[in-house]
């Protein structure tokens, strides 16, 4: 059985956890030994990163390396695309999603564990994910971007989205929700593996928001 080192509030862990469901695979996850970072999890896990994987001797770090590592180790069911330009889109969605929209997101946070900021703080912030959102439906548009099968690209998405709307609606903040992207959410939320992790996940989102907001 596959282990996964993992922690609940972590969105590459989710991202993950969203690909092994919907692989069908059975997994055990951990938390990091002596928590994240550790000396005791270095052990294990040289670079200290989160998740992680453990399948036989093979101990593997990244969302990334893990995901391009189980659709060739497990590829049925596929999640990525025959045809070589589609392939590089699921990949360039899967970026875009870690470098440039959860970054976005990620700008909120330090204002939630404030317990708020200035109208100012906030305006900059949701401006950068509603600016995030309207890329990512440019990106969906195009016409060799895959949207008729789950890809390794789509997976950090959901969660990501289900933040967006804890953090800003516990800020008050509004985001502008392209209708592609709307859309688009709509569509993931009807796989299986996506609303197991959202079902777990939604609370625990909902109450680090509430923890700090009131």
């Amino acid at each position: 059985m596959l282990l996964l080192y993992a922690t609940d509030h972590s969105l590459y862990c989710a991202k993950t956890r969203i690909l092994l469901r919907h692989k069908g695979l059975a997994f055990r996850e951990e938390p990091p030994v002596g928590g994240g970072g550790s000396d005791a999890y270095k052990q294990i896990v040289p670079s200290g990163n989160l998740p992680a994987l453990v399948h036989g001797d093979l101990v593997l770090s990244d969302s990334e390396a893990i995901a391009e590592y189980i659709e060739e180790a497990f590829p049925d069911p596929p999640m990525m695309p025959v045809a070589l330009d589609q392939r590089s889109k699921a990949r360039e969605r899967s970026r875009f999603h870690d470098t440039r929209l959860e970054p976005a997101l990620r700008a909120l946070f330090p204002i939630v564990k404030a317990g708020g900021g200035s109208a100012e703080d906030i305006d900059a912030a949701t401006d950068g994910v509603t600016a995030r959102l309207a890329q990512l439906a440019r990106m969906l548009e195009d016409p060799l971007a895959p949207t008729d099968m789950m890809t390794l690209g789509d997976c950090g998405l959901p969660v990501t989205f289900d933040w967006i709307d804890a953090i800003c609606g516990g800020l008050k903040a509004p985001i502008e929700w392209p209708a592609r992207v709307t859309e688009y959410r709509q569509w993931l939320d009807t796989f299986e593996a996506v609303t197991t992790e959202l079902e777990v996940r939604h609370p625990i989102m909902q109450g680090w928001v509430t923890s700090h907001l009131g």
